[in-house]
């Protein structure tokens, strides 16, 4: 039997980019039963060119359309958050206003669900495009630097070992079970809301990967949250900028799920729990480090002999970051 979808739009200004979006959801083989769409603060026109974009494509009669309009923005995840509690179907896919989905996507995605009953997230790579859908000539994953290693964890059911070292999911490309819900409300204020829904799935079932493109993800100046990887100029640059607060952030976002894991009613693997913990405790290590270069050498190669930047961050990448950041 196939599932029954829930498209979760969230939109912002996206008027130059709304109408290729919607027909390419209400264009799929697999249409989705609703659109539920949440506009935060828009001043463009981005709500009616939904409704017109629906009604040129005739699926007025057969895609239901919720509508939000945020007079005050939430902000990136709550305005997700916003759409997702309204969606009512079996999964959710979704949609940020200025992509396009490949024909098929949902049919191939809402299968994976089909055939796999303890499949809790599904997430893809994407094309890189430009403003005007043209080719970037690489991918997201390619752009995210994703390692055969990483992928054949997640596939053998390892994903929350891959999650502990760095986020892989992009909500663009993502589906999940509305069941994912019942652990991931409220979204923490500490976590970007596609990274913290693949944390829950990861940690409490199952969550997949499909490496083909399965949309194009534009890339361009006003993208909230955008793709591009990173030179090796860019990596010496983020290693030698200031440490600021980011690891005290850090430690706060390993924290809150920690806090979330342990206060489910449902018990969560002991494995997953207890690597949750040292994470804490990793990143507890990373943000008391001293000022001095000179004094954070020691304990930076002792936490490294113990395998806790290979575990819980980027190897090597993390190291020289801690070795070589302004204090």
């Amino acid at each position: 039997m196939t599932l029954d979808v829930s498209v979760a739009l969230c939109t912002r200004n996206g008027a130059s980019f709304l109408p290729a979006q919607v027909r390419s959801i209400c264009t799929q083989d697999l249409l989705p039963r609703e659109i539920v769409l949440s506009d935060d603060g828009s001043s463009d026109d981005s709500v009616a060119l939904v409704r017109r974009t629906m009604a040129e494509c005739g699926v007025t009669s057969s895609v239901a359309l919720t509508v939000f309009e945020n007079r005050t923005p939430l902000g990136v995840t709550r305005n997700f958050e916003q759409a997702v509690r309204a969606c009512r179907h079996e999964l959710i896919a979704l949609s940020d206003h200025d992509d396009v989905w490949h024909p098929g996507r949902l049919s191939r995605m809402a299968g994976m669900f089909e055939a796999r009953a303890d499949l809790l997230l599904l997430h893809t790579d994407a094309q890189l495009v430009d403003a005007d859908l043209r080719s970037l000539g690489s991918t997201l994953f390619a752009a995210l630097e994703v390692q055969p290693g990483e992928l054949e964890a997640i596939a053998r059911g390892d994903a929350f070992e891959v999650l502990l070292r760095r986020n892989l999911v992009t909500g663009a490309t993502t589906v999940f079970r509305r069941s994912l819900l019942d652990v991931a409300l409220p979204f923490s204020e500490e976590w970007v809301h596609d990274e913290w829904l693949g944390a829950l799935a990861a940690s409490t079932g199952r969550l997949d990967v499909l490496t083909e493109p399965l949309i194009d993800y534009r890339q361009h100046g006003r993208n909230q949250i955008g793709a591009r990887r990173p030179t090796l100029a860019d990596k010496l640059r983020k290693a030698m900028d200031s440490r600021g607060g980011k690891h005290d952030q850090r430690l706060r976002r390993a924290q809150a799920l920690l806090d979330r894991l342990q206060s489910l009613p449902r018990p969560v693997p002991e494995r997953w729990l207890q690597a949750q913990l040292e994470k804490v405790a990793h990143q507890r290590f990373r943000a008391g480090l001293p000022a001095s270069r000179l004094a954070r050498l020691l304990p930076v190669l002792r936490e490294a002999a113990k395998g806790r930047y290979d575990r819980y961050g980027r190897g090597k990448q993390a190291i020289a970051q801690d070795l070589l950041e302004r204090g």
